[in-house]
C-alpha cells in the first residue's frame, strides 16, 4: 500500500497552484518577444505620426478654395519635410504619407481633379480636414500603449517597433530539467535489446515544454540506481526552476524518484484520483518545483497537460494559463470510467450548432496513437455505468476545432 492518500483531481490543482511564483522579468529583444508576457506598462513617448500626413495621393489645398483651378508649386513625396507653406491660389502634390505642408488644410484625392500646363483643377470641394490624418491620431504621446501582463502579439511588436522600442521587459521563461528513468531506456537512435524500449517520453515531454513556453533541458535518462537518480535530481533542481522527471513514481523496489525527492524537499501529494497518470508526485524543493510523471507516455503527457503546462505559463505571467473548456456532446458510448476520473483523448468537431466529440480509440497509458490527432480531453467523471451518445461532459480544448470534412464523416 502507498503511504501516500490519493486526492482528488481539483485538490492537486489548488496544490500546485498555490506552489506557483512569477518568475523575475528581463529585458528582451522586441522582435524576439512574440508570447512573452510585459512585466511593465508602456508608454507612449512621442506621438504618431508626429507630423498631419496625408491618407492618399492627391493636392493639398486650402478648404476655403471650394473647386476651383489652383497653380501646383511644389510636390511633396513621404519622407520629406520642412516645405513651403501653401498660399492662397496654390496647390501642393502631395504622396500618401507625406507631410501636409503648413497653410493647407485638406487633401483632395488625385480621382477628384485635372492637371495641365503646371495647373490642377479641383473638380469636388474639399472640407477642413479631409485626407489629413492629424499629429497623434494613432497614438498620442504620453498615452498608455500596452499593460502589463499583456501577452505580446504580432501586432504589439508592430506598435513598440514604431515607438522605437526596440527592447522591453518581459518575464522570464522558465528552465525546465527533463529526467527519463528505468533500466529499459534507450535512445530513439540505438539498436532496441530484448526487453528495452526507446525513450520517447522525455523527447515528447521537450517539445511540450517548449510549446508552453518554456526553456528544455535535457538530463538524459538514469538507470534504476537510487544514488544516481538522487544526484540528477538535485542537479536538475540547481540548474533549472522546474524539475520533471518521467518514471520512477510507482510503488516498485525500483521507483526512486519519490525517495529522492523527499530526501530534498517537501512531497506535496505522491497519488491523484486521475486516469492516466495517478502516480503523479508535486514536491517543492526551496523555490523550485518538481514533478514526478507517469513513465507511460501517454500518463507523462496528459500529466504535463493538465498540471504542468499551467504551471508553466503561470511562471510566465500569463493572465490565462489555462486552455478553453467546454461543454460537448459524445457522438457514441464510452466505457464507464470506474473509480477515477478520465482525462480521455478525443476529437471535437464543431456540427449542425453543437460540439460533438469522439473517442481516439483504446486509451492505453502506453498507447501513444491514442493522443495523435486528438484536439481534446474529454472529463469523464468516476462511475461504473457506460456514458451514452449525446451525453453532455466538460472538455479541455487542446487543439483547434475539426470539421466533419476533416474528420471524412
Amino acid at each position: 500500500m502507498s503511504r501516500y492518500e490519493m486526492i482528488p483531481v481539483a485538490e492537486a490543482m489548488t496544490i500546485v497552484r498555490s506552489a506557483v511564483r512569477r518568475l523575475p522579468s528581463e529585458e528582451v529583444e522586441t522582435r524576439e518577444a512574440a508570447g512573452r508576457v510585459l512585466a511593465e506598462d508602456v508608454y507612449s513617448s512621442e506621438n504618431v505620426p508626429p507630423f498631419r500626413a496625408s491618407t492618399v495621393d492627391g493636392f493639398a489645398v486650402i478648404a476655403t478654395e471650394g473647386a476651383t483651378t489652383l497653380r501646383v508649386a511644389q510636390e511633396i513625396t513621404a519622407g520629406e519635410a520642412n516645405r513651403p507653406a501653401v498660399a492662397a491660389g496654390t496647390a501642393a502634390r502631395i504622396m500618401t504619407g507625406a507631410p501636409v505642408p503648413d497653410g493647407a488644410d485638406a487633401v483632395v484625392m488625385i480621382e477628384d481633379t485635372q492637371t495641365a500646363d503646371g495647373q490642377v483643377t479641383i473638380r469636388r470641394a474639399a472640407k477642413p480636414g479631409d485626407n489629413i490624418r492629424p499629429i497623434g491620431v494613432d497614438i498620442a504621446e504620453g498615452a498608455l500603449v500596452l499593460r502589463a501582463g499583456t501577452q505580446v502579439g504580432i501586432s504589439d511588436i508592430g506598435v513598440l517597433m514604431t515607438l522605437g522600442q526596440t527592447r522591453i521587459q518581459c518575464y522570464r521563461r522558465p528552465v525546465v530539467a527533463l529526467l527519463s528513468t528505468g533500466d529499459e531506456l534507450v535512445e530513439p537512435g540505438e539498436p532496441v535489446p530484448a526487453g528495452s524500449i526507446r525513450d520517447s517520453s522525455r523527447y515528447a515531454l521537450m517539445a511540450a515544454v517548449r510549446e508552453a513556453g518554456g526553456v528544455p533541458l535535457s538530463l538524459g535518462k538514469a538507470r534504476d540506481d537510487r544514488d544516481l537518480q538522487t544526484n540528477l535530481v538535485r542537479e536538475g533542481i540547481e540548474r533549472a526552476d522546474v524539475l520533471l522527471t518521467a518514471g520512477g513514481v510507482s510503488m516498485g523496489d525500483r521507483d526512486f524518484i519519490k525517495p529522492a525527492l523527499e530526501e530534498l524537499g517537501t512531497i506535496r501529494f505522491g497519488r491523484i484520483n486521475f486516469r492516466p497518470g495517478m502516480p503523479l508526485t508535486f514536491a517543492e524543493i526551496g523555490t523550485k518545483l518538481a514533478f514526478g510523471l507517469p513513465g507511460n507516455p501517454v500518463a507523462s503527457l496528459v500529466t504535463f497537460e493538465v498540471f504542468v503546462r499551467p504551471t508553466l505559463l503561470r511562471m510566465q505571467g500569463m493572465p490565462n494559463p489555462e486552455r478553453p473548456r467546454v461543454e460537448v456532446e459524445i457522438e457514441h458510448d464510452f466505457a464507464a470510467p470506474g473509480g477515477r476520473t478520465e482525462y480521455h483523448r478525443a476529437i471535437v468537431r464543431w456540427s449542425a450548432g453543437k460540439l460533438l466529440a469522439r473517442s481516439t480509440g483504446l486509451q492505453l497509458s502506453s498507447r501513444l496513437l491514442s493522443m495523435t490527432g486528438h484536439n481534446a480531453l474529454v472529463i469523464l467523471q468516476p462511475g461504473n455505468e457506460p456514458l451514452k451518445a449525446g451525453t453532455q461532459v466538460p472538455a479541455i480544448l487542446t487543439g483547434p476545432l475539426l470539421s466533419a470534412e476533416n474528420l471524412g464523416v
